[in-house]
């Protein structure tokens, strides 16, 4: 089993010059995966690019907007390379480490791999930000690299006007049980693996009306790893895979059905969510990003008429940072992949809808 890493003993709360107690949220514009350029932009940027070399190794590039990148090694080996990083969700240093850490890992196991090392990606202010903080978001990094059984080989650093934090995620996966967003099939279902709404946690944590408890909710599930992913991906009935992350629920199955050419419906009344997210939703927690992601791909979303309020499709296209895995798989091995996911500590995960023949597009119901 991999070793685990303890967080170290609560320290007193970093102090900025004015001695106030630090937060982290302060010094970013934008924080977690709400930070992502809007899918529509990117979608533009990217439409002007074209690899120049495509090696026939090279099994998953930029093509279907997948989670890493994957060049077969030999018949047995691929390998799977992947980068993220963000500016702070949280004011705890440690726990921003944390989460940037897991969400960075989280496209490795998407791909159905397992993580073999990392690299950190670091900037920082270090002229306005203590360097205990800065210390301690390395900490967190490492606490869960070494949860995931890997080491921080390396990475580099810059000072910068925003703290920024997260790794270059590097793993391997066997070229037959690589999982792609592409594979969905008609009659597939859905399985979502983690609850929806964090960014609606992370706005009120910046607004200072997110509780105790809900802090914890959030923080567990931010750093949480996607670990299912592998065993899933030596399930023959599953067809596709990808995580939940800044473009939302909506953008990622959006993605699947382009890449796999198929259409999807979810059942609103199904979908796992973080206790309290419309409460705090209700009272003007929603991030800016709910918004850019839902004019960004809304025209392949079809909601029924009349029975979705504006909150409500806020939690579709809520930025989910660190988020769960969203799976296609056939009927025949729903309960196997549901237990998989107990298995692995993620007892949210449900069946949230199914694949269909038709034009990439998303239909929203309730039951």
């Amino acid at each position: 089993m991999p070793g685990k890493k303890a967080k170290p003993p609560d320290l007193p709360a970093p102090q900025v010059a004015s001695g106030e107690p630090l937060r982290l949220t302060q010094f970013s514009h934008g924080g977690g995966c709400g930070c992502k350029i809007a899918p529509g932009v990117l979608e533009q940027i990217l439409a002007r690019t074209s690899p120049v070399i495509v090696p026939r190794q090279l099994l998953v590039g930029i093509e279907t907007s997948d989670d890493a990148a994957v060049y077969q090694l030999n018949a047995e080996q691929a390998l799977v390379a992947t980068t993220d990083f963000f500016m702070p969700i949280v004011d705890d240093p440690f726990d921003f480490g944390c989460i940037a850490a897991t969400n960075a890992l989280s496209d490795v196991y998407a791909m159905g791999g397992v993580p073999l090392l990392a690299l950190a990606i670091v900037g920082m202010p270090v002229s306005k930000l203590p360097l205990e903080a800065i210390k301690r978001i390395l900490e967190g990094g490492e606490s869960i690299c070494s949860k995931a059984g890997i080491p921080i080989a390396g990475g580099h650093t810059i000072d910068s006007v925003e703290p920024i934090y997260g790794l270059v995620a590097i793993g391997l996966v066997h070229p037959d049980n690589l999982k792609r967003n592409s594979g969905a099939r008609p009659g597939d279902q859905l399985i979502l693996g983690k609850a929806l709404g964090v960014g609606f946690y992370s706005a009120a944590l910046k607004k200072g009306l997110l509780s105790a408890p809900g802090y914890h909710a959030m923080i567990a599930s931010t750093t949480q790893l996607n670990t299912p992913g592998r065993p899933l991906a030596c399930l023959a009935g599953v067809h596709a895979m990808t995580d939940v992350t800044g473009f939302g629920l909506l953008g990622h199955l959006v993605e699947i059905c382009k890449a796999s050419g198929v259409s999807a419906k979810i059942d609103y009344t199904a979908l796992p969510t973080l206790a309290h997210a419309l409460d705090y939703a209700a009272k003007g927690c929603v991030t800016g990003a709910s918004a850019r992601n839902l004019a960004s791909y809304g025209e392949h979303v079809h909601f029924q008429k009349k029975q979705f309020s504006d909150l409500e499709r806020a939690l579709l296209t809520d930025p989910q940072t660190s988020g769960g895995l969203l799976v296609a798989c056939a009927p025949e091995v729903v309960t196997e992949v549901l237990a998989i996911f107990l298995q692995e500590g993620f007892d949210h995960a449900t069946v949230i809808g199914e694949v269909a023949e038709g034009k990439p597009q998303v239909s929203v119901v309730k039951s």
